[in-house]
């Protein structure tokens, strides 16, 4: 873990992989320079997995956190049961406790790839949240206007659209935002989806705790495909990938996310960043050497160089050879037949039935090397049959 981190000063750390720092840089900075503060990161549960996209604030925290400061990773079990409706044009699925649970089961080892628990501490906002009686929530809400609720962007969008916003929808930023009120904090820190929610906490944190917050924002990584990363889109790079998987995404990501994932994701110099992105604009530079350094650094950021290498090899072997890996997983399978959906769920290839669906549609799944696109289709199961899906994941029957 420690090793991805890269050591800043306090003016360092307002600056790479930052997009803005409200009220203002200065202030907190000189902030800073008077005390160790105490800050926070909020992480609604809302699936198993974390992502690259995840890995670039938390980061940040973690970097708060080797300067000495107050650091928190505050996971969203209050917060999560409204459902944050930032860029989202429907209201979020409503999720049970025992999905809750479910969640946060793995998460400390995932986030802990990036974060040192020694110096950051784990919180739970269901902790307050889920302890407020109607008196407490209408204090909350009586320091925020409903107009300016309603003034929020998705929600602009939805009512124009004719689509329904709900009154819990509403509640969510009241609910984030009071997070900062019971943590008394002096940040926050998130992603630039998440200022309306950051900045309804700064103003409840001065109502009624009379004394101001920063936030701080991180820019969003896009996903393999060029698109907003999500892990309904099947465009994520998981902190939980394998290496091969890892490096094999990475190798098939668009030229244009190269140098934002240099910058945002690794700790390359700025300066040699600087000269990747002018030597591409001239042309001087394959892009692909570039995408097989940067999948080189990550995957060795999260596993190690020496799995780096074996990826790239692996990745030479059956991508640019046209050949089968050298080691592909056995899965028994005791059923003489069954419908493809089920095969890929019982492989473990995919969690759900819906992705597996996605996928087959799209032409992302073979056996024994022929694209299968009927999801409906029932597979005979024979020894030695070959599964693949997508570029990267093999199983055998055994």
């Amino acid at each position: 873990m420690k090793s991805i981190m890269n050591k800043l000063n306090n003016s360092e750390v307002l600056t790479r992989r930052v997009n803005q720092i409200l009220p203002s840089r200065i202030g907190l900075k000189n902030l800073m320079q008077k005390k160790k503060i105490r800050l926070y990161l909020g992480i609604d549960p809302t699936g198993t997995r974390l992502h690259l996209g995840h890995s670039i604030v938390l980061r940040k925290l973690q970097e708060f956190a080797e300067l000495g400061h107050e650091a928190i990773l505050l996971v969203g079990t209050g917060t999560v049961l409204a459902g944050d409706p930032s860029g989202r044009d429907k209201a979020r699925p409503k999720i049970t406790l025992k999905e809750i649970k479910g969640n946060i089961k793995t998460w400390k080892k995932q986030a802990g790839k990036i974060l040192d628990f020694s110096k950051v501490k784990i919180r739970f906002n269901g902790d307050w949240l889920l302890k407020l009686n109607l008196a407490g929530i209408i204090n909350i809400a009586s320091n925020i206007s409903a107009i300016q609720l309603f003034k929020r962007d998705m929600f602009q969008r939805r009512i124009k659209a004719g689509d329904t916003v709900w009154a819990h929808e509403t509640l969510y930023p009241l609910l984030q935002g009071y997070d900062s009120v019971a943590l008394d904090t002096d940040l926050e820190i998130g992603g630039t989806d998440q200022v309306f929610n950051m900045l309804i906490g700064r103003e409840l944190q001065e109502k009624m705790n009379h004394r101001d917050k920063f936030v701080l924002t991180v820019p969003m990584i896009l996903g393999t495909d060029g698109k907003q990363m999500s892990k309904t889109s099947g465009n994520c790079i998981w902190l939980l990938d394998s290496p091969a998987d890892m490096f094999g995404k990475i190798m098939s990501m668009p030229d244009s996310l190269i140098i934002p994932y240099f910058e945002l994701i690794t700790n390359v110099p700025l300066i040699k960043i600087r000269q990747y992105e002018t030597q591409l604009k001239a042309k001087k530079v394959n892009p692909m050497l570039l995408k097989e350094e940067l999948a080189l650094e990550i995957v060795k950021m999260y596993h190690s160089a020496q799995k780096a290498q074996a990826a790239k090899r692996e990745f030479s072997r059956v991508f640019q050879e046209k050949d089968l890996p050298q080691k592909i997983s056995k899965v028994l399978i005791k059923e003489k037949s069954l419908n493809v959906l089920d095969l890929l769920i019982k492989t473990k290839l995919l969690l759900s039935k819906s992705e597996a669906k996605r996928l087959i549609v799209q032409g992302g799944v073979k056996i024994d090397g022929q694209p299968e696109k009927d999801w409906r289709k029932i597979i005979q199961i024979k020894k030695g049959q070959i599964i693949q899906v997508g570029k990267r994941k093999f199983v055998e029957i055994g």
